[in-house]
């Protein structure tokens, strides 16, 4: 096979489970899109508070931004096929109930919220795993065009469904939409059992929930790189949520449109979004990550005021093409950064993360923009909302996004620890010591170098660290820094990446002597 067949865009396609699983999810959400439309335009008829409406988009993200982080570490220590099929039997019980209670017309504000708020729940337990099965079902030189066809995917999904949403909606009622999302469910189910993935017997260094947890989250308070995209994400999500939050009293009260209509705008959403993803290694050539957030940002400003100011439904397609575009870049930067500074073994864990700050920035965003919206109407508060987008974007080009260039595959350079005996249980706290001589006139930059190799310790492991000097030799300097047990720090020695094992050799030029730093290890007694 030629290097182009094997490298194609369209490449994956070829193995047969990824391109059944593929087109399944491609089903999948497009029955998802059908069940949020019909949702969506059911509870502007049943309430025009825009808080109300907001509601809806709160509910669907909140579960998100409060379960990302368990939701990444299941995926990480639980079988993912068998978890994402749990997942769809939930999210397809939540569709066939509104279904039922839609036909009966016994729908209110509080079950359409209540059932949102269950399906945000499936949402937030399948998003980490869905992103971590792709790299089981291609060889590993097509993963990336992989991943950029399950984006395609989402987003041909998004530019059906709630076109097809809408039609069933305004044709058949909205029992019809949810009827579609619940036999789609039934494709993806049966994609998921027919992948007979093979079952991986747990070592003794396998993390468990708890200890898979503190690790994410020490890594995640350790890593600067990463804390600047969540910082980033979050202003950016926080306004631009306003557009999306009112986008059904968008349809109904300022275009004067039918759920149909809803429907459509929301596929040249989809429409753009694809557009988008074609047009982006073009945008990529011409523009850093900075200059394609304040490019998005530029854009979705453009498509708030523009919509405000002038509410026809000729340019309102138009405009939805372009707030596709803009939502896309922005997706698709701030993701690919975050996947790029973060090391494998803890990719799921920080990708929940990011997860959950996207999803609370917009359902917070939902939530004031539906009470601002509620004081002072509903078109000052898109100009109100575009014009803090574009300062904020403006602001923030201060604070740089990481180039995430660093080479973070696992070094092995840590010689294996000695033991005088077997530790044969996870026993801890330990203690690890490195002993460096180092002159005076050198320990100004020493000391630089180590507080900088200070958060890696941190990030793989440590929940303590320090530097001192021996209380009669001034050129003697111990490094200590303490793991929790004995098991985690021998996970520190599969975590370094050749990028700290880089930063380490920095601040060992500075010892002195012809031997290396002196290494002790202290497990504790208790």
């Amino acid at each position: 096979m030629t290097t182009s067949t094997q490298s194609g865009a369209f490449a994956p396609l070829k193995q047969g489970l990824f391109a059944a699983i593929w087109a399944a999810t491609i089903l999948g959400n497009t029955g998802s899109f059908m069940r949020d439309v019909a949702s969506s335009w059911l509870v502007t008829g049943l309430s025009s508070n825009p808080a109300a409406v907001a509601l809806m988009q709160t509910a669907a993200t909140l579960p998100i931004f409060l379960l990302a982080i368990p939701a990444g570490v299941l995926s990480d220590i639980l079988d993912r096929r068998r978890l994402l099929i749990f997942v769809q039997l939930l999210l397809a019980s939540v569709s066939g109930t509104l279904l039922i209670l839609s036909h009966n017309n016994m729908l209110t504000v509080e079950y359409l919220v209540a059932l949102t708020f269950i399906g945000g729940i499936g949402a937030a337990l399948m998003g980490p795993a869905w992103q971590a099965i792709v790299p089981e079902l291609v060889p590993r030189p097509q993963l990336k065009n992989a991943v950029a066809l399950n984006s395609l995917g989402i987003n041909i999904a998004r530019a059906v469904g709630p076109a097809a949403g809408g039609l069933l909606l305004a044709a058949l009622g909205a029992w019809a939409a949810y009827g579609a999302d619940v036999l789609s469910y039934v494709f993806v189910i049966a994609a998921l059992v027919w992948w007979k993935r093979p079952h991986k017997a747990q070592n003794e260094l396998s993390e468990h929930f708890l200890g898979a947890f503190r690790a994410g989250i020490r890594y995640v308070k350790a890593s600067r790189e990463l804390h600047r995209v969540l910082l980033r994400a979050a202003i950016y999500f926080f306004f631009a949520s306003a557009i999306w939050a009112m986008l059904p009293l968008v349809a109904r009260n300022l275009l004067q449109g039918s759920a149909g209509f809803y429907g459509i705008m929301l596929g040249a959403v989809g429409t753009g979004a694809i557009v988008g993803a074609l047009i982006m290694p073009a945008l990529r050539q011409r523009m850093n990550v900075d200059g394609l957030m304040l490019f998005s940002a530029v854009l979705s400003a453009l498509v708030m005021v523009v919509i405000a100011l002038l509410p026809v439904k000729a340019l309102a397609l138009p405009l939805m093409i372009l707030l596709g575009i803009s939502w896309i870049t922005a997706l698709t930067s701030l993701n690919g950064v975050a996947q790029a500074v973060l090391p494998d073994w803890v990719r799921g864990r920080g990708l929940a993360v990011y997860l959950m700050i996207f999803n609370g920035a917009m359902a917070a965003g939902s939530l004031v923009w539906g009470l601002v919206g509620q004081q002072i109407g509903l078109v000052p508060t898109l100009i109100v909302a575009a014009l803090l987008l574009l300062i904020s974007a403006l602001l923030c080009l201060c604070l740089k996004l990481p180039a995430g260039e660093a080479d973070l595959q696992p070094s092995g350079h840590w010689d294996a620890p000695e033991l005088s005996g077997e530790v044969t249980t996870d026993r801890g706290p330990v203690m690890i010591q490195i002993e460096y001589q180092v002159a005076v006139e050198d320990r100004p930059a020493f000391l630089a170098e180590i507080k900088k190799l200070s958060l890696t310790r941190r990030r793989d492991g440590a929940y303590a660290w320090g530097i001192a000097e021996h209380s009669h030799d001034s050129g003697t300097l111990m490094e200590w820094f303490l793991v929790e047990s004995w098991h985690e720090h021998l996970r520190q020695h599969q975590r370094v990446s050749n990028a700290d094992a880089d930063l380490q050799s920095s601040v060992t030029r500075f010892h002195q002597g012809e031997d290396k730093p002196k290494v002790h290890h202290f497990i504790s007694l208790h």
